[in-house]
Protein backbone atom coordinates (compact mmCIF):
# COMPACT_ATOMS: atom_id res chain seq x y z
CA UNK A 1 0.00 0.00 0.00
CA UNK A 2 1.43 3.29 -0.79
CA UNK A 3 0.66 6.11 0.93
CA UNK A 4 1.34 9.83 0.77
CA UNK A 5 0.96 11.94 3.88
CA UNK A 6 1.82 15.64 1.55
CA UNK A 7 1.32 15.18 -2.32
CA UNK A 8 4.50 16.39 -4.25
CA UNK A 9 3.76 19.28 -5.93
CA UNK A 10 6.46 19.82 -7.98
CA UNK A 11 4.94 18.64 -11.23
CA UNK A 12 1.73 19.89 -12.34
CA UNK A 13 0.95 18.21 -15.39
CA UNK A 14 -1.61 15.56 -16.52
CA UNK A 15 -0.81 12.15 -16.35
CA UNK A 16 -0.65 10.45 -19.68
CA UNK A 17 -3.78 8.53 -20.92
CA UNK A 18 -2.58 5.91 -23.26
CA UNK A 19 -3.58 3.20 -20.82
CA UNK A 20 -6.07 2.07 -18.42
CA UNK A 21 -5.12 2.78 -14.31
CA UNK A 22 -4.68 -0.11 -12.39
CA UNK A 23 -6.90 1.59 -9.69
CA UNK A 24 -10.60 0.49 -10.26
CA UNK A 25 -12.48 3.32 -8.09
CA UNK A 26 -10.70 6.37 -6.17
CA UNK A 27 -12.58 7.01 -3.14
CA UNK A 28 -12.68 10.61 -2.33
CA UNK A 29 -13.63 11.24 1.37
CA UNK A 30 -13.42 14.47 3.19
CA UNK A 31 -13.27 14.24 7.38
CA UNK A 32 -14.56 10.59 7.97
CA UNK A 33 -12.95 6.77 7.24
CA UNK A 34 -10.50 6.00 8.43
CA UNK A 35 -9.87 8.50 11.23
CA UNK A 36 -13.44 9.15 12.34
CA UNK A 37 -15.61 6.55 13.30
CA UNK A 38 -19.48 6.89 12.66
CA UNK A 39 -22.27 6.10 9.92
CA UNK A 40 -20.51 7.22 6.92
CA UNK A 41 -17.05 5.53 7.74
CA UNK A 42 -19.09 2.44 8.56
CA UNK A 43 -20.73 2.51 4.88
CA UNK A 44 -17.03 2.77 3.38
CA UNK A 45 -15.86 0.08 4.83
CA UNK A 46 -19.15 -1.68 4.15
CA UNK A 47 -18.21 -0.83 0.31
CA UNK A 48 -14.67 -1.36 -0.26
CA UNK A 49 -15.04 -4.98 2.03
CA UNK A 50 -18.04 -5.58 -0.15
CA UNK A 51 -15.99 -5.48 -3.52
CA UNK A 52 -12.94 -7.19 -3.03
CA UNK A 53 -12.35 -7.90 -7.00
CA UNK A 54 -11.87 -4.03 -7.14
CA UNK A 55 -8.87 -2.15 -6.46
CA UNK A 56 -9.79 1.35 -4.05
CA UNK A 57 -7.11 4.41 -3.51
CA UNK A 58 -8.53 6.00 -0.82
CA UNK A 59 -8.43 10.21 -0.58
CA UNK A 60 -8.41 11.12 3.05
CA UNK A 61 -9.35 15.34 2.97
CA UNK A 62 -9.04 16.70 6.46
CA UNK A 63 -8.18 20.02 8.46
CA UNK A 64 -4.86 19.73 9.95
CA UNK A 65 -3.31 16.77 10.51
CA UNK A 66 -2.96 17.24 14.46
CA UNK A 67 -6.63 17.30 14.21
CA UNK A 68 -6.61 13.43 14.16
CA UNK A 69 -5.58 10.61 15.93
CA UNK A 70 -4.59 7.35 14.53
CA UNK A 71 -6.73 5.13 11.93
CA UNK A 72 -9.82 3.40 13.41
CA UNK A 73 -10.43 1.08 10.54
CA UNK A 74 -8.40 -1.93 9.78
CA UNK A 75 -8.62 -0.89 5.99
CA UNK A 76 -9.20 -4.39 3.76
CA UNK A 77 -6.56 -5.75 1.27
CA UNK A 78 -7.99 -4.73 -1.59
CA UNK A 79 -7.25 -0.57 -0.44
CA UNK A 80 -4.11 -0.74 -2.67
CA UNK A 81 -3.37 3.54 -1.73
CA UNK A 82 -3.86 6.20 0.68
CA UNK A 83 -3.42 9.51 0.18
CA UNK A 84 -3.72 12.19 2.76
CA UNK A 85 -4.30 15.86 1.94
CA UNK A 86 -4.75 18.50 4.58
CA UNK A 87 -6.81 21.61 3.55
CA UNK A 88 -5.58 24.24 5.81
CA UNK A 89 -2.26 22.89 6.64
CA UNK A 90 0.88 25.11 6.48
CA UNK A 91 2.49 22.45 4.34
CA UNK A 92 0.69 22.90 0.98
CA UNK A 93 1.09 27.03 1.35
CA UNK A 94 4.23 28.17 -1.34
CA UNK A 95 6.88 30.44 0.24
CA UNK A 96 5.98 33.73 0.15
CA UNK A 97 7.62 36.46 -2.29
CA UNK A 98 6.41 39.53 -4.36
CA UNK A 99 5.03 39.07 -7.20
CA UNK A 100 3.77 41.84 -10.10
CA UNK A 101 1.20 40.01 -11.81
CA UNK A 102 -0.42 40.40 -15.40
CA UNK A 103 -3.19 42.38 -16.88
CA UNK A 104 -4.36 39.24 -18.81
CA UNK A 105 -4.17 37.21 -15.71
CA UNK A 106 -6.24 39.98 -13.70
CA UNK A 107 -8.57 40.26 -16.64
CA UNK A 108 -9.25 36.07 -16.07
CA UNK A 109 -9.64 36.26 -12.42
CA UNK A 110 -12.24 38.66 -12.96
CA UNK A 111 -14.77 37.25 -15.61
CA UNK A 112 -14.11 33.89 -13.41
CA UNK A 113 -15.58 35.70 -10.82
CA UNK A 114 -18.68 37.46 -12.96
CA UNK A 115 -19.29 33.33 -14.82
CA UNK A 116 -19.82 32.31 -10.72
CA UNK A 117 -21.79 35.07 -9.65
CA UNK A 118 -24.04 35.68 -12.90
CA UNK A 119 -24.01 32.22 -14.71
CA UNK A 120 -26.69 29.68 -12.82
CA UNK A 121 -26.31 27.27 -15.77
CA UNK A 122 -24.80 23.91 -16.31
CA UNK A 123 -23.51 25.22 -18.97
CA UNK A 124 -21.90 28.50 -17.30
CA UNK A 125 -20.14 26.21 -14.07
CA UNK A 126 -19.03 23.93 -16.36
CA UNK A 127 -17.07 26.77 -18.23
CA UNK A 128 -16.11 28.03 -14.97
CA UNK A 129 -14.23 24.77 -14.24
CA UNK A 130 -12.59 24.32 -17.28
CA UNK A 131 -11.38 27.73 -17.62
CA UNK A 132 -10.09 27.64 -13.89
CA UNK A 133 -8.35 24.73 -14.62
CA UNK A 134 -6.37 25.60 -17.34
CA UNK A 135 -5.69 28.62 -16.01
CA UNK A 136 -4.26 27.33 -12.92
CA UNK A 137 -1.19 25.49 -15.02
CA UNK A 138 -0.90 29.07 -16.09
CA UNK A 139 0.06 31.99 -14.12
CA UNK A 140 -3.24 31.84 -12.09
CA UNK A 141 -1.83 29.80 -9.14
CA UNK A 142 -1.08 29.70 -5.91
CA UNK A 143 1.41 32.31 -5.47
CA UNK A 144 -0.28 34.32 -7.51
CA UNK A 145 -3.59 34.62 -5.02
CA UNK A 146 -1.67 34.80 -1.74
CA UNK A 147 1.37 37.33 -2.82
CA UNK A 148 0.82 39.30 -6.05
CA UNK A 149 0.00 43.00 -6.45
CA UNK A 150 -3.15 42.09 -8.71
CA UNK A 151 -4.77 39.99 -6.14
CA UNK A 152 -4.43 42.44 -3.38
CA UNK A 153 -5.66 45.50 -5.71
CA UNK A 154 -9.03 42.96 -6.90
CA UNK A 155 -9.31 41.95 -3.05
CA UNK A 156 -9.62 45.38 -1.94
CA UNK A 157 -11.76 46.24 -4.84
CA UNK A 158 -14.47 43.56 -4.03
CA UNK A 159 -14.32 44.54 -0.41
CA UNK A 160 -15.33 47.72 -0.87
CA UNK A 161 -17.90 46.75 -3.25
CA UNK A 162 -19.46 44.16 -1.49
CA UNK A 163 -18.66 43.69 2.18
CA UNK A 164 -21.41 44.46 4.61
CA UNK A 165 -19.63 44.08 7.17
CA UNK A 166 -16.55 46.88 8.53
CA UNK A 167 -13.80 44.25 9.01
CA UNK A 168 -11.08 44.02 6.25
CA UNK A 169 -9.38 41.91 8.48
CA UNK A 170 -11.75 39.57 8.79
CA UNK A 171 -12.73 39.64 5.06
CA UNK A 172 -9.01 39.29 4.35
CA UNK A 173 -8.60 35.91 6.08
CA UNK A 174 -12.23 34.52 4.87
CA UNK A 175 -11.37 35.17 1.90
CA UNK A 176 -7.88 33.56 1.98
CA UNK A 177 -9.12 31.00 4.18
CA UNK A 178 -11.74 29.63 1.91
CA UNK A 179 -9.94 29.93 -1.69
CA UNK A 180 -6.63 28.46 -0.70
CA UNK A 181 -8.03 24.79 -0.68
CA UNK A 182 -9.14 25.27 -4.45
CA UNK A 183 -5.62 25.74 -5.52
CA UNK A 184 -4.32 22.92 -3.50
CA UNK A 185 -6.98 20.66 -4.73
CA UNK A 186 -6.72 21.20 -8.19
CA UNK A 187 -2.65 20.53 -8.05
CA UNK A 188 -3.27 17.45 -5.93
CA UNK A 189 -5.92 16.33 -8.64
CA UNK A 190 -2.49 16.42 -11.33
CA UNK A 191 -0.54 14.54 -8.94
CA UNK A 192 -2.82 11.20 -8.15
CA UNK A 193 -2.33 8.02 -9.73
CA UNK A 194 -5.20 7.93 -12.01
CA UNK A 195 -8.49 5.46 -11.62
CA UNK A 196 -10.80 4.14 -14.11
CA UNK A 197 -14.08 5.56 -11.75
CA UNK A 198 -14.18 8.50 -8.76
CA UNK A 199 -16.57 7.97 -5.92
CA UNK A 200 -17.29 10.75 -3.87
CA UNK A 201 -19.07 10.37 -0.71
CA UNK A 202 -20.09 14.37 -0.06
CA UNK A 203 -20.23 17.44 -2.01
CA UNK A 204 -18.11 20.11 -0.52
CA UNK A 205 -14.23 19.81 -1.16
CA UNK A 206 -14.14 16.37 -1.81
CA UNK A 207 -17.11 16.75 -4.17
CA UNK A 208 -15.03 19.30 -5.97
CA UNK A 209 -11.87 17.22 -6.15
CA UNK A 210 -13.77 14.81 -8.07
CA UNK A 211 -14.99 17.02 -10.31
CA UNK A 212 -11.82 17.96 -11.33
CA UNK A 213 -10.92 14.64 -11.92
CA UNK A 214 -13.95 13.76 -14.34
CA UNK A 215 -12.81 17.05 -15.57
CA UNK A 216 -9.05 16.58 -15.81
CA UNK A 217 -9.54 13.14 -17.30
CA UNK A 218 -12.89 12.24 -18.64
CA UNK A 219 -13.70 9.82 -16.25
CA UNK A 220 -16.74 8.89 -14.17
CA UNK A 221 -17.65 10.16 -11.12
CA UNK A 222 -19.98 8.56 -8.87
CA UNK A 223 -21.64 10.35 -5.88
CA UNK A 224 -23.39 8.91 -3.05
CA UNK A 225 -24.60 11.52 -0.34
CA UNK A 226 -25.57 10.10 2.67
CA UNK A 227 -26.33 13.50 4.45
CA UNK A 228 -26.92 16.99 2.71
CA UNK A 229 -23.73 18.83 2.80
CA UNK A 230 -24.26 22.08 1.96
CA UNK A 231 -27.48 21.39 4.26
CA UNK A 232 -25.37 20.67 6.75
CA UNK A 233 -22.52 22.63 6.36
CA UNK A 234 -25.16 25.95 6.78
CA UNK A 235 -26.25 24.23 10.16
CA UNK A 236 -22.70 23.96 11.05
CA UNK A 237 -21.92 27.99 10.36
CA UNK A 238 -24.78 29.31 11.35
CA UNK A 239 -23.25 27.78 14.70
CA UNK A 240 -19.67 28.22 14.46
CA UNK A 241 -18.08 30.63 17.07
CA UNK A 242 -15.03 31.02 14.63
CA UNK A 243 -16.49 33.22 11.96
CA UNK A 244 -17.14 36.79 13.38
CA UNK A 245 -19.82 38.53 12.13
CA UNK A 246 -18.83 42.23 13.13
CA UNK A 247 -22.21 44.02 12.10
CA UNK A 248 -24.54 44.11 15.14
CA UNK A 249 -27.05 42.23 15.39
CA UNK A 250 -29.65 44.58 15.19
CA UNK A 251 -28.85 45.82 12.34
CA UNK A 252 -29.48 42.30 10.61
CA UNK A 253 -32.88 40.72 9.57
CA UNK A 254 -34.47 38.42 12.04
CA UNK A 255 -32.05 35.08 10.85
CA UNK A 256 -29.90 36.09 8.20
CA UNK A 257 -26.64 35.19 8.67
CA UNK A 258 -23.44 37.66 9.27
CA UNK A 259 -22.16 38.19 5.75
CA UNK A 260 -18.76 35.69 6.25
CA UNK A 261 -21.14 32.97 7.22
CA UNK A 262 -23.59 33.65 4.03
CA UNK A 263 -19.86 33.80 2.18
CA UNK A 264 -18.88 30.28 3.35
CA UNK A 265 -22.25 29.12 2.53
CA UNK A 266 -22.26 30.33 -0.64
CA UNK A 267 -18.82 28.70 -1.34
CA UNK A 268 -20.08 24.96 -0.51
CA UNK A 269 -23.25 25.81 -2.53
CA UNK A 270 -21.17 26.41 -5.48
CA UNK A 271 -19.17 23.18 -4.74
CA UNK A 272 -22.23 21.68 -4.57
CA UNK A 273 -23.34 22.28 -7.77
CA UNK A 274 -20.09 21.86 -9.58
CA UNK A 275 -19.94 18.01 -8.09
CA UNK A 276 -23.62 17.55 -9.37
CA UNK A 277 -22.98 18.68 -12.50
CA UNK A 278 -19.88 15.91 -13.03
CA UNK A 279 -21.40 13.40 -11.73
CA UNK A 280 -23.37 10.63 -12.70
CA UNK A 281 -25.08 8.98 -11.10
CA UNK A 282 -25.99 11.23 -7.75
CA UNK A 283 -27.54 9.06 -5.14
CA UNK A 284 -29.06 9.69 -2.04
CA UNK A 285 -30.46 7.78 0.88
CA UNK A 286 -33.86 8.43 0.31
CA UNK A 287 -36.04 10.16 -1.67
CA UNK A 288 -36.49 13.17 -0.03
CA UNK A 289 -33.04 13.65 0.23
CA UNK A 290 -33.10 13.04 -4.11
CA UNK A 291 -35.90 16.06 -4.56
CA UNK A 292 -33.25 18.15 -2.39
CA UNK A 293 -30.44 17.14 -4.78
CA UNK A 294 -32.24 18.14 -7.55
CA UNK A 295 -33.63 21.44 -5.93
CA UNK A 296 -30.03 22.31 -5.27
CA UNK A 297 -28.95 21.77 -8.70
CA UNK A 298 -28.66 18.17 -9.76
CA UNK A 299 -29.70 17.16 -12.99
CA UNK A 300 -32.69 14.79 -12.60
CA UNK A 301 -31.87 12.39 -15.26
CA UNK A 302 -28.58 11.20 -13.24
CA UNK A 303 -30.54 11.02 -9.27
CA UNK A 304 -31.41 7.88 -7.76
CA UNK A 305 -31.93 6.28 -4.25
CA UNK A 306 -29.96 3.59 -2.90
CA UNK A 307 -30.75 2.90 1.00
CA UNK A 308 -28.56 1.75 3.03
CA UNK A 309 -27.89 -2.24 4.29
CA UNK A 310 -26.46 -3.93 6.95
CA UNK A 311 -25.33 -7.20 7.73
CA UNK A 312 -28.34 -8.83 9.92
CA UNK A 313 -27.07 -12.17 10.93
CA UNK A 314 -24.29 -10.87 13.18
CA UNK A 315 -26.87 -8.76 15.00
CA UNK A 316 -29.82 -11.08 14.87
CA UNK A 317 -27.69 -13.89 16.78
CA UNK A 318 -28.19 -11.45 19.53
CA UNK A 319 -31.51 -11.38 19.84
CA UNK A 320 -31.63 -14.95 21.98
CA UNK A 321 -29.07 -13.27 24.64
CA UNK A 322 -32.03 -10.32 25.90
CA UNK A 323 -33.37 -11.19 28.77
CA UNK A 324 -37.31 -11.46 28.84
CA UNK A 325 -38.56 -8.30 29.60
CA UNK A 326 -37.13 -5.11 27.81
CA UNK A 327 -33.89 -3.52 29.50
CA UNK A 328 -35.14 -0.38 30.77
CA UNK A 329 -32.24 1.65 28.87
CA UNK A 330 -32.48 4.56 26.22
CA UNK A 331 -29.15 4.56 24.64
CA UNK A 332 -27.50 6.93 22.22
CA UNK A 333 -25.05 5.29 20.10
CA UNK A 334 -23.00 8.00 18.32
CA UNK A 335 -20.35 10.32 18.50
CA UNK A 336 -20.84 13.20 21.29
CA UNK A 337 -20.84 16.26 19.22
CA UNK A 338 -23.10 19.33 18.47
CA UNK A 339 -24.68 17.73 15.35
CA UNK A 340 -26.23 14.84 17.36
CA UNK A 341 -27.62 17.29 20.31
CA UNK A 342 -26.78 14.78 22.81
CA UNK A 343 -27.61 17.80 25.53
CA UNK A 344 -31.37 16.74 24.30
CA UNK A 345 -30.59 12.97 24.99
CA UNK A 346 -29.42 14.37 28.26
CA UNK A 347 -32.45 16.52 29.32
CA UNK A 348 -34.23 13.87 28.17
CA UNK A 349 -33.16 10.94 30.51
CA UNK A 350 -33.96 12.98 33.30
CA UNK A 351 -37.78 13.38 31.84
CA UNK A 352 -38.05 9.51 31.11
CA UNK A 353 -36.08 8.44 34.47
CA UNK A 354 -38.52 10.50 36.61
CA UNK A 355 -41.42 9.08 34.80
CA UNK A 356 -39.91 5.56 34.70
CA UNK A 357 -38.03 4.34 38.00
CA UNK A 358 -35.29 2.39 37.17
CA UNK A 359 -34.59 4.02 33.91
CA UNK A 360 -31.17 4.03 32.49
CA UNK A 361 -29.69 6.27 30.15
CA UNK A 362 -26.21 5.18 28.18
CA UNK A 363 -24.05 7.40 25.50
CA UNK A 364 -21.91 5.15 23.65
CA UNK A 365 -19.75 6.64 21.51
CA UNK A 366 -15.90 9.12 21.61
CA UNK A 367 -15.63 11.60 23.12
CA UNK A 368 -12.62 12.95 21.30
CA UNK A 369 -14.47 14.37 18.05
CA UNK A 370 -15.21 17.73 20.05
CA UNK A 371 -13.83 17.69 23.53
CA UNK A 372 -14.86 20.79 24.66
CA UNK A 373 -18.73 20.03 23.47
CA UNK A 374 -18.09 16.59 25.26
CA UNK A 375 -17.27 18.66 28.80
CA UNK A 376 -20.48 21.01 28.40
CA UNK A 377 -22.54 17.50 28.22
CA UNK A 378 -20.68 15.90 31.38
CA UNK A 379 -21.28 18.99 32.77
CA UNK A 380 -25.18 19.21 32.07
CA UNK A 381 -25.51 15.53 33.34
CA UNK A 382 -24.35 16.90 37.28
CA UNK A 383 -25.93 19.36 37.13
CA UNK A 384 -29.28 17.78 36.47
CA UNK A 385 -28.47 15.20 38.69
CA UNK A 386 -28.35 12.01 37.18
CA UNK A 387 -25.30 10.27 38.67
CA UNK A 388 -25.54 6.82 37.92
CA UNK A 389 -28.60 7.28 35.73
CA UNK A 390 -26.54 8.23 33.13
CA UNK A 391 -23.56 6.54 31.56
CA UNK A 392 -20.96 7.54 29.34
CA UNK A 393 -19.25 4.37 27.95
CA UNK A 394 -17.03 5.36 24.90
CA UNK A 395 -16.72 3.09 22.23
CA UNK A 396 -18.72 0.22 22.14
CA UNK A 397 -18.75 -2.65 20.23
CA UNK A 398 -22.72 -2.78 18.84
CA UNK A 399 -23.36 -6.91 19.08
CA UNK A 400 -22.51 -6.79 22.76
CA UNK A 401 -24.41 -3.91 23.23
CA UNK A 402 -27.78 -4.40 21.43
CA UNK A 403 -28.76 -7.03 24.17
CA UNK A 404 -28.26 -4.28 27.35
CA UNK A 405 -30.59 -1.90 25.88
CA UNK A 406 -34.31 -1.28 24.98
CA UNK A 407 -34.16 1.67 22.91
CA UNK A 408 -32.29 2.74 19.91
CA UNK A 409 -32.54 6.62 20.60
CA UNK A 410 -31.27 9.47 17.97
CA UNK A 411 -31.54 13.52 19.32
CA UNK A 412 -30.12 15.04 16.42
CA UNK A 413 -30.92 17.69 14.08
CA UNK A 414 -29.47 16.35 10.96
CA UNK A 415 -29.48 12.71 9.80
CA UNK A 416 -29.69 10.96 6.77
CA UNK A 417 -30.43 7.14 6.82
CA UNK A 418 -28.86 6.23 10.26
CA UNK A 419 -27.35 3.02 9.94
CA UNK A 420 -27.79 2.50 14.04
CA UNK A 421 -30.94 2.59 13.28
CA UNK A 422 -31.11 -0.21 11.64
CA UNK A 423 -28.71 -2.15 13.47
CA UNK A 424 -30.71 -1.81 16.42
CA UNK A 425 -33.93 -3.38 14.54
CA UNK A 426 -31.93 -5.97 13.54
CA UNK A 427 -30.99 -6.87 16.99
CA UNK A 428 -34.80 -6.39 17.86
CA UNK A 429 -34.29 -2.95 19.67
CA UNK A 430 -37.10 -0.30 18.90
CA UNK A 431 -35.91 3.40 18.16
CA UNK A 432 -37.00 6.57 19.23
CA UNK A 433 -35.84 9.77 16.86
CA UNK A 434 -36.20 13.33 16.07
CA UNK A 435 -37.98 13.72 12.89
CA UNK A 436 -34.84 14.37 10.68
CA UNK A 437 -33.89 12.60 7.63
CA UNK A 438 -35.52 9.13 7.01
CA UNK A 439 -36.14 8.52 10.53
CA UNK A 440 -39.84 9.07 10.14
CA UNK A 441 -39.34 6.52 6.95
CA UNK A 442 -37.68 4.09 9.17
CA UNK A 443 -39.94 4.00 12.04
CA UNK A 444 -43.42 4.15 10.55
CA UNK A 445 -42.71 2.92 6.98
CA UNK A 446 -43.03 4.05 3.62
CA UNK A 447 -45.86 3.38 1.54
CA UNK A 448 -48.69 0.82 2.35
CA UNK A 449 -46.86 -2.14 2.46
CA UNK A 450 -43.88 -1.17 4.69
CA UNK A 451 -46.38 0.90 6.74
CA UNK A 452 -48.46 -2.40 7.37
CA UNK A 453 -45.42 -3.86 9.45
CA UNK A 454 -46.06 -1.20 12.18
CA UNK A 455 -44.84 1.23 13.43
CA UNK A 456 -40.92 0.07 15.19
CA UNK A 457 -40.79 3.09 17.90
CA UNK A 458 -41.85 6.64 17.68
CA UNK A 459 -40.57 9.97 16.36
CA UNK A 460 -40.57 13.45 18.19
CA UNK A 461 -39.70 16.91 17.29
CA UNK A 462 -35.87 18.64 17.10
CA UNK A 463 -34.93 19.59 20.23
CA UNK A 464 -38.13 18.69 22.43
CA UNK A 465 -36.44 16.91 25.38
CA UNK A 466 -39.61 16.83 27.07
CA UNK A 467 -41.26 14.88 24.43
CA UNK A 468 -38.17 12.65 23.58
CA UNK A 469 -38.21 11.52 27.23
CA UNK A 470 -41.98 11.02 27.71
CA UNK A 471 -41.48 8.91 24.06
CA UNK A 472 -38.91 7.14 25.65
CA UNK A 473 -40.56 6.02 28.99
CA UNK A 474 -44.07 5.28 26.88
CA UNK A 475 -42.22 2.91 25.12
CA UNK A 476 -40.28 1.05 27.74
CA UNK A 477 -43.01 0.99 30.11
CA UNK A 478 -45.45 -0.86 27.60
CA UNK A 479 -43.83 -4.34 27.32
CA UNK A 480 -46.49 -5.69 24.82
CA UNK A 481 -46.03 -2.30 22.94
CA UNK A 482 -42.47 -2.61 22.88
CA UNK A 483 -42.42 -6.02 21.50
CA UNK A 484 -44.53 -4.85 18.68
CA UNK A 485 -42.16 -2.36 17.89
CA UNK A 486 -39.46 -5.18 18.08
CA UNK A 487 -41.31 -7.28 15.57
CA UNK A 488 -42.12 -4.66 12.99
CA UNK A 489 -38.46 -3.09 13.36
CA UNK A 490 -36.96 -7.09 12.79
CA UNK A 491 -39.49 -7.01 9.60
CA UNK A 492 -39.09 -3.89 8.19
CA UNK A 493 -34.93 -4.32 8.29
CA UNK A 494 -35.21 -7.70 6.83
CA UNK A 495 -37.43 -6.88 4.11
CA UNK A 496 -36.19 -3.69 2.68
CA UNK A 497 -32.51 -2.70 4.70
CA UNK A 498 -30.31 -5.41 4.03
CA UNK A 499 -26.42 -5.49 3.03
CA UNK A 500 -26.90 -7.78 0.23
CA UNK A 501 -30.02 -6.10 -1.03
CA UNK A 502 -27.18 -2.02 -0.87
CA UNK A 503 -24.22 -4.36 -2.63
CA UNK A 504 -26.54 -5.38 -5.71
CA UNK A 505 -27.55 -1.71 -6.31
CA UNK A 506 -23.86 -0.52 -6.17
CA UNK A 507 -22.23 -3.58 -8.14
CA UNK A 508 -24.75 -2.45 -10.73
CA UNK A 509 -23.24 1.15 -10.03
CA UNK A 510 -19.87 0.27 -10.19
CA UNK A 511 -20.20 -2.57 -13.20
CA UNK A 512 -22.32 0.73 -15.25
CA UNK A 513 -18.92 3.31 -14.48
CA UNK A 514 -16.35 0.55 -15.49
CA UNK A 515 -18.00 0.09 -18.62
CA UNK A 516 -18.46 4.07 -19.14
CA UNK A 517 -14.74 4.67 -18.07
CA UNK A 518 -13.62 1.99 -20.49
CA UNK A 519 -15.78 3.27 -23.91
CA UNK A 520 -14.45 7.04 -23.05
CA UNK A 521 -10.87 5.32 -22.55
CA UNK A 522 -11.70 4.32 -26.31
CA UNK A 523 -13.34 7.09 -27.68
CA UNK A 524 -16.89 5.45 -27.69
CA UNK A 525 -20.19 7.38 -26.60
CA UNK A 526 -21.84 7.71 -23.22
CA UNK A 527 -25.25 6.95 -21.80
CA UNK A 528 -25.88 10.01 -19.54
CA UNK A 529 -27.84 8.70 -16.16
CA UNK A 530 -28.62 5.34 -17.77
CA UNK A 531 -28.25 3.10 -14.86
CA UNK A 532 -29.62 6.28 -12.50
CA UNK A 533 -32.56 5.93 -14.30
CA UNK A 534 -33.06 2.02 -14.06
CA UNK A 535 -32.41 1.96 -10.01
CA UNK A 536 -35.26 4.57 -10.50
CA UNK A 537 -37.54 1.87 -12.21
CA UNK A 538 -37.38 4.39 -15.64
CA UNK A 539 -36.54 3.15 -19.20
CA UNK A 540 -32.84 5.32 -19.59
CA UNK A 541 -32.02 7.90 -21.74
CA UNK A 542 -29.63 6.54 -24.62
CA UNK A 543 -27.11 9.75 -25.73
CA UNK A 544 -23.70 10.30 -27.03
CA UNK A 545 -20.91 11.74 -24.18
CA UNK A 546 -20.70 14.89 -26.12
CA UNK A 547 -24.34 15.79 -25.96
CA UNK A 548 -25.01 19.35 -24.50
CA UNK A 549 -26.89 18.69 -20.96
CA UNK A 550 -28.83 21.83 -21.11
CA UNK A 551 -31.05 19.73 -23.33
CA UNK A 552 -31.81 17.07 -20.29
CA UNK A 553 -32.65 19.26 -17.80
Amino acid sequence: MTSLSQPDFSDTRPQPRDAEPEIDVMLLLEGTYPYVSGGVSSWVHQIVSGFPHLRFHLVFLGSREEDYGKQRYQMPPNVVGLTHHYLFSDAVLPAPHEERGDAKTAELVETLHDLIRDGDDRASRAEVLRASLEAMQDKLDLQYFLHSHQSWGYLTEQYQLRCTDPSFVDYFWTVRTMHTPIWTLATLARQLPRAKVYHTVSTGYAGYLGAVLARLYDKPLVLSEHGIYTKERRIDLFSANWISDNTPLLERTAGEAGYFRQLWIRLFESLGRMCYDAADPVIALYETNRLRQIADGANPITTCCIANGINVPPFAATRALRPASPPLVMCLIGRVVPIKDVKTFIRAVRVASNRLPGLEGWIAGPEDEHPEYARECRELAASLQLGDTLKFLGFQKLTELMPKIGLVVLSSISEALPLVVLEGYAGGVPSVTTDVGSCRQLIYGLGAEDEALGASGAVVGIADAQALGEACAELLGDTARWQAASAAGIARVERYYTQPMMFDNYRAVYDDALQRSAARNAGLGDEVGAVATWLRGEPPLMVDSKADEKDLA
